[in-house]
């Protein structure tokens, strides 16, 4: 199979696969740098101080459309 040959939607629903066997194979297995760790400690806890923190995917969806 030649990957470019792929429709665009064929090769998304084929990186999703990819993705869902590596998780499904040990999420345990994945690991994280000590700064990423720390970043996404960083990142829940501001959420759990103030749930407001942040925005919302279609929020987030809107300012990437409108920069396209």
């Amino acid at each position: 199979m030649k990957i470019l040959e792929l429709t665009v939607s064929e090769r998304i629903i084929l990186a999703e696969k990819l993705w869902d066997s590596v998780i499904e194979e040990d999420e345990s297995s994945i690991e994280l740098s000590l700064k990423l760790q720390e970043e996404l400690d960083h990142r829940l806890q501001a959420y759990i101080n103030d749930q407001e923190f942040g925005s919302s995917w279609s929020e987030v969806k809107e300012r990437i459309i409108s920069k396209e």
